[in-house]
């Protein structure tokens, strides 16, 4: 067997520089993060790779438990494995299933040698997360299985500074005929015998990101995504955590994979205690064949431990995806307000009613003006959403100059008190929509292309929301939302893009065509991405049915929602924050009762709770404010502007969830931990019990922070242990924000 060179093992003691990271030994493998350790080795009798620890920092390798032999489950089935193939009398679930050009299902993957590269090699085609060798270290381990001619090579690459680990794998066909990949979970590992819950998103369109917590007992605990896309459903996302662990302290391990299709996240509890965590492709969405001399290559998923509770995990995403995922420079920048024209034009749009609504806007201060739906189509005008989509061709009807003259006529308008990162440009920018992927039966593009939607021969073409889905692993589709957007893009100044999809994949001719649109896509918004980097993209899915690691690795936000409903709104943002950094998500005020839950709230509590996101602004048509909405408007927008730096840098911690509490806190620190933000909110008056002090977190406790709630000067250490008190009042859906300056 070939061993890499040695690297001295790093300190546990202090921050573990990257290179050092990643020491071999013969064949044990030991990765060390600041707060983390993960081993594995190298069974040198069987050539298996076995795991060792994933967790606290440990410094040795501990022999395995004994398990008795007896009965029908021996052997490898009471092994931890690394890379758990079929077959060899494993019968848990595999991380990867190959049926070989004979028919034959068993692997036997085994170790050939290993390399440690500093930095991180990227995956060609995919999205994954990044970094420099001060950042990360790699290490690929070559494995190959004799009776097939199949390799496979299995990257690890760990981030110190963040306690997470990023994994993948590639398999190559060394044979003379095909194979197909039925299974492969980018990330799996075999934890022993302990106690485990899982924390793992649910939801729906309205209802998305909420969560369920429960134990994770013997046999199989699973969701997947079979929509062709991430989904609503669920998300790529799960949390593993110690029984005892809460927000702020205990055990926990996050899993999310760098993936906008399909997936499947399982959780395997065997009779000897074992619990094989996965998580990777959706097998109902593989079966995806290698020609002789191709190769086949699973997406990342990253893995995040933390000794410090659920928070610690989903600050180290954060962080992570910040600096080391999301690749757009407007990731690290300020976003500027906008009102989107949906609430107030509909599809009753022209070129006079936009530059009108862009005037009131701007009159607002709003400093970005968002067009809608309803702007395109010749042969097939978008006058509802049965017609139109895919003719990307402004309606001469309604524009009969097209777009440039009317936009350039906008952008000229000056915003009202404007606060942007460019002092020397106050004028109003615009923003677009469009749903590149889609396309309507009654359209000129499904009339000329009737082939280029995703369809299963000559079964019925299923139709929702009254459109198809564009089959985007054709390189002739990609070639045409590249040729599209890019015309849409250089025919007028535009700043912005809003990206959206409003329907899953429900029939596919293979189940490998799901695989082949999201690499289709990762080409399209590479391009364009590249193409025009000036450009702010924000995803969208019927709100946040896209919301993922894959498409975050171009966009730098997502439309959280389509429920703008600020209560529901809590609730949805805080779950999206157990992995996402809330400077990625989009959020809107919108107007009250809001339109499909009726639900009444006060304006300052819709801000406050649009606010906590990156990307902040307005939903709703401004005739429909009030004059003394229109009167409190201007300090919510100071407001914002204020905390927007905080919270597209800072670390965040939610310190009361609305599905526990009455009443519902979240709280940002600057990245230099000069000023902090509490976003307080009641949900409901009680005359009793009282509110429970507000107990903050991430302050120096030695240090002295002036607030703004009572205009007091306290020590850390007094608001994180003795709390401040809010003081509400009698009535429902009140909120309070707290700014902290240290003095």
């Amino acid at each position: 067997m070939v061993v890499a060179k040695l690297v001295v093992t790093a300190s546990l003691v202090c921050a573990v520089v990257a290179q050092d990271a990643i020491t071999a030994n013969g064949g044990n493998f030991t990765l060390t993060g600041d707060d983390v350790s993960y081993l594995f080795h190298v069974n040198t009798a069987s050539g298996d790779l076995v795991s060792d620890h994933f967790g606290a920092p440990v410094t040795d390798f501990v022999p395995p438990a004994f398990i008795l032999p007896w009965g029908w489950h021996d052997g490898k089935v009471n092994d931890r494995r690394e890379f758990p193939d079929i077959g060899r009398g494993d019968v848990r679930l595999p991380a990867i299933h190959i049926e070989h050009s004979n028919g034959d299902t068993v692997s036997a993957f085994l170790y050939q040698s290993h390399e440690i590269v500093p930095g991180k090699p990227s995956i060609p085609g995919f999205p994954a997360t990044y970094g420099n060798e001060s950042d990360v270290t790699t290490l690929q381990v070559q494995l190959y299985d004799n009776v097939s001619d199949v390799g496979a090579v299995l990257s690890y690459s760990i981030f110190p500074k963040y306690n997470a680990i990023a994994r993948s794998f590639k398999i190559t066909n060394n044979g003379t005929s095909d194979i197909v990949i039925e299974r492969a979970a980018s990330f799996s590992f075999d934890f022993p015998n302990l106690d485990f819950e899982v924390i793992e998103p649910h939801g729906d369109w309205y209802h998305e990101m909420n969560t369920v917590r429960r134990k994770v007992d013997y046999g199989e605990t699973s969701f997947r995504s079979t929509e062709g896309y991430a989904g609503h459903t669920h998300n790529p996302f799960y949390m593993l955590t110690s029984p005892s662990t809460t927000e702020n302290s205990g055990e926990a391990w996050g899993f999310n994979l760098v993936w906008s299709g399909s997936f499947e996240a399982a959780l395997h509890k065997f009779s000897n205690g074992y619990v094989r965590a996965l998580l990777g492709l959706n097998p109902l969405h593989a079966s995806i064949r290698v020609a002789p001399g191709d190769s086949f290559q699973a997406p990342e998923a990253v893995s995040v431990y933390s000794s410090a509770g659920i928070g610690g995990v989903s600050r180290s995403y954060h962080d992570l995806y910040r600096n080391h995922l999301s690749r757009h420079k407007a990731t690290h920048e300020t976003r500027p307000i906008l009102l989107n024209s949906w609430e107030g034009l509909g599809f009753n749009i022209n070129d006079t009613a936009v530059v009108n609504l862009a005037g009131e806007s701007a009159d607002l201060g709003i400093e970005l003006l968002v067009q809608d739906d309803g702007w395109f189509g010749v042969e097939y005008p978008r006058n509802n959403d049965s017609l139109g989509l895919g003719d990307w061709t402004p309606n001469p009807a309604k524009f009969p100059n097209g777009l440039k003259p009317y936009i350039d006529q906008i952008v000229k308008i000056d915003v009202v008190n404007a606060s942007t990162n460019d002092s020397t440009n106050t004028a109003i920018k615009f923003g677009i929509w469009v749903e590149p992927e889609m396309t309507n039966l009654n359209s000129t593009l499904y009339n000329e292309h009737p082939d280029w939607i995703l369809h299963s021969g000559k079964h019925a073409r299923t139709m929702v929301r009254n459109q198809f889905v564009l089959n985007v692993g054709l390189p002739e589709v990609q070639d045409f939302i590249i040729d599209t957007v890019s015309r849409i893009a250089d025919s007028a100044p535009i700043s912005y893009f809003k990206w959206d999809n409003n329907r899953g994949m429900h029939e596919l001719a293979r189940p490998s065509d799901s695989y082949n649109y999201i690499l289709g896509l990762y080409r399209v918004l590479d391009t364009l991405t590249t193409k025009y980097p000036d450009i702010l993209w924000e995803g969208c899915a019927s709100g946040g049915g896209r919301f993922d690691p894959g498409l975050l690795h171009y966009w730098p936000q997502h439309w959280t929602s389509d429920n703008t409903d600020a209560a529901d709104r809590l609730q949805i943002q805080l779950g999206t924050s157990l992995v996402y950094p809330p400077s990625a998500m989009g959020c809107h005020i919108s107007k009250s009762p809001n339109g499909i839950t009726g639900r009444e709230a006060s304006f300052t509590y819709r801000g406050h709770v649009a606010m906590m996101c990156g990307s902040f602004g307005l939903e709703l048509n401004p005739h429909e404010l009030s004059a003394d909405e229109i009167a409190q408007l201007p300090s919510i927008m100071a407001d914002a502007h204020r905390v927007n730096p905080i919270v597209i840098s800072g670390q965040f911690y939610r310190l009361a969830g609305p599905q526990d509490s009455n009443w519902p806190a979240v709280q940002f620190v600057s990245a230099d931990g000069a000023e902090a933000v509490v976003f307080a909110f009641q949900q409901q008056y009680t005359t009793k019990p009282a509110a429970p002090p507000l107990r903050l977190q991430g302050l120096d406790p030695k240090a002295r922070y002036f607030n703004s709630l009572d205009n007091g000067t306290y020590s850390g250490a007094t608001y994180a242990n003795a709390g401040i008190n809010a003081g509400w009042d009698r009535g429902i859906y009140q909120s309070k924000l707290i700014f902290l300056e240290k003095r």
